[in-house]
């Protein structure tokens, strides 16, 4: 697309344009600096300079200077710039795949300016002495957050699609764009995928079932059997009450719930109620005692010795507790083997999200709550998109309000969307003791129920699986699970991250996942003697399960959802998980 095309008559009105573009973006930058240097950093994002005995190294102010003063010399000089940063500027990348950025002299050397300078703002981070790992995983996260946010196909006018769009539709994407911004706005959150795209029951959580079981805080949710035989030792799944259960069962060719069933397993799933002002003073306490509840009504119902039990993310985290609270109780025969998809019990090496545990947070965390105790989801939500911005927040950007269309439907982004309000008292006493103290693997530091939290007397078999490219649970802080747990484990690192190395069913024939039979000391040994298998590591997993015990009984009587002592409430999914 040539300069005619969006109304420039000459390389003279492109190079004064470019010269204003470059000015404002310079003066984006330069405030950025001046903000850093002055620590009034946005809360949670834990880049001021520490107090204390922990000096942060240079002023941050003057790294950022140095970009400021890179990005003045590019504009003036882009082909200079461009020879001195070559490969980065070649480096491919899908924000700019549009033609015109190859195309078109202005917005290709734009393209290679940007890619260049953002290489080298990231290498500088590398680089810059007298940081702890700690800073430098802040500053890390801070600047990668930055120069995301800096890319030209963010801003209208330097994005040649927008530019085309808005000429071919007479101004109609830009009126479509800021509807869609301030619909959004009001509803203070982006959209990802189309209000009303998905239905629970109809689209999702389609797996025939019945809520047999509920408190003020959560439902149990039992599932009917498909197969002539099933495991005598039924399943109890824990999710995440940071999001909603049926990640676990999108739909039916996605759902792990499903696979499992037709795997023969007896299955029961906790859905957690999305908090509001009756439950706000739900604390830790309170999510280990359901825990141990559900369990129970399962062994009761069933009558049967003990479950299997699965704990995915901080679920998994709590589900640690519960088993240390029944070891101390010499109860832990009653869980037959706790499967902890992405979680954490050490937080020494937790990842960028340290990066929201500042004391900024936590006061702002407190001043958030403090009306109704509850933490609005969207909150959360939206720190955990930062975590992927360039695909979660500046992608959508891009595409709802530059361009003006609407996202495509996504089930996963759905879910991602369907966001569920937290007990912040328990939120706040969770990041404080558990990420900023790590007082977890410390035997006795944290109590539960009245009994100590001592991790290495949990004996339960434990399989461990962590995803590779996870960015809130990443794969070297899942794997500390191994040194502290003292029964039999067994360690899966999967292709992927946080929730596609989990919800990845073997008819996808996606990714991949390594497991080591040989006994390793560290997630580099795994690495270094670890076997590589293509696919889902669920087929492992489900022959872990069947290795512990392979006894099966007729899936009739309480097997069947309703026809036990526990009759049923409403069918699956229930109301909890609809409930915002």
């Amino acid at each position: 697309m040539g300069a005619m095309t969006l109304g420039m008559t000459d390389d003279r009105d492109w190079q004064d344009w470019a010269a204003v573009v470059g000015r404002t973006q310079e003066m984006w930058m330069k405030a950025w600096a001046e903000s850093l240097g002055e620590g009034a950093t946005k809360p949670g994002l834990g880049v001021t300079p520490p107090t204390g005995d922990r000096p942060m190294g240079p002023d941050p102010s003057q790294w950022m200077e140095a970009g400021v003063q890179a990005w003045t010399k590019g504009m003036d000089a882009w082909s200079r710039m461009m020879r001195q940063m070559e490969q980065a500027g070649q480096a491919a990348d899908r924000r700019f795949s549009a033609e015109e950025w190859s195309e078109n002299p202005v917005f290709e050397g734009m393209k290679q300016a940007y890619l260049g300078w953002s290489s080298k703002m990231m290498e500088t981070v590398e680089t810059i002495e007298g940081l702890d790992e700690d800073a430098r995983e802040k500053l890390r996260f801070a600047t990668r957050e930055f120069v995301d946010a800096m890319s030209p196909a963010n801003f209208a006018l330097t994005n040649p699609q927008v530019l085309r769009k808005a000429a071919e539709t007479g101004g109609e994407s830009v009126a479509a764009g800021m509807k869609n911004f301030f619909g959004d706005l009001a509803r203070g959150q982006m959209t990802q995928s189309p209000e009303g795209a998905f239905e629970l029951g109809k689209d999702l959580a389609t797996t025939p079932g019945k809520v047999i079981f509920e408190t003020p805080l959560y439902q149990l949710i039992q599932y009917a059997p498909t197969t002539d035989k099933v495991l005598e030792t039924p399943l109890v799944i824990f999710p995440p009450w940071i999001n909603r259960f049926y990640i676990l069962d999108l739909t039916p060719e996605k759902s792990f719930v499903r696979w499992a069933i037709d795997q023969g397993l007896t299955l029961f799933m906790v859905s957690w109620r999305s908090a509001d002002e009756t439950i706000a003073d739900i604390e830790m306490d309170d999510y280990v005692g359901a825990q141990i509840e559900a369990i129970e009504v399962v062994r009761d119902l069933l009558g049967v010795e003990k479950v299997h039990t699965i704990g995915y993310c901080v679920a998994g985290t709590v589900l640690a507790m519960t088993l240390a609270a029944l070891a101390a109780r010499k109860e832990d025969e009653r869980v037959a083997s706790a499967t902890f998809f992405t979680a954490q019990v050490d937080f020494s090496d937790a990842g960028e999200l340290t990066a929201f545990v500042s004391d900024e947070t936590m006061h702002t965390l407190e001043q958030l709550t403090a009306e109704t105790g509850v933490l609005d989801g969207r909150v959360l939500a939206a720190t955990f998109n930062l975590l992927r911005g360039r695909d979660l927040v500046w992608n959508y950007v891009v595409n709802n309000y530059l361009l003006g269309q609407e996202p495509r439907p996504f089930d996963l982004l759905h879910w991602n969307g369907d966001v569920t309000n937290l007990p912040g008292k328990w939120h706040r006493d969770y990041l404080e003791r558990l990420y900023r103290q790590n007082l977890m693997v410390e035997p006795g530091a944290i109590s539960v129920l009245g009994q100590p939290v001592d991790l290495t007397n949990i004996r339960t078999p434990a399989y461990v699986q962590a995803g590779e490219m996870d960015h809130i649970a990443p794969p070297q802080s899942v794997w500390k699970i191994m040194e502290h747990l003292s029964g039999p484990k067994r360690f899966v690192l999967a292709g992927s991250g946080h929730i596609a190395g989990v919800v990845n069913p073997p008819s996808a024939g996606k990714y991949h996942y390594s497991v080591c039979e040989k006994d390793v000391d560290s997630l580099e040994g795994f690495k270094s003697a670890a076997t590589r298998h293509d696919g889902s590591w669920w087929p492992d997993w489900i022959s872990w399960i069947r290795d512990l015990d392979d006894k099966t009984v007729k899936p009739d009587g309480a097997r069947q959802p309703g026809k036990g002592k526990l009759k049923p409430i409403e069918d699956a999914p229930g109301r909890y998980v609809k409930t915002r």
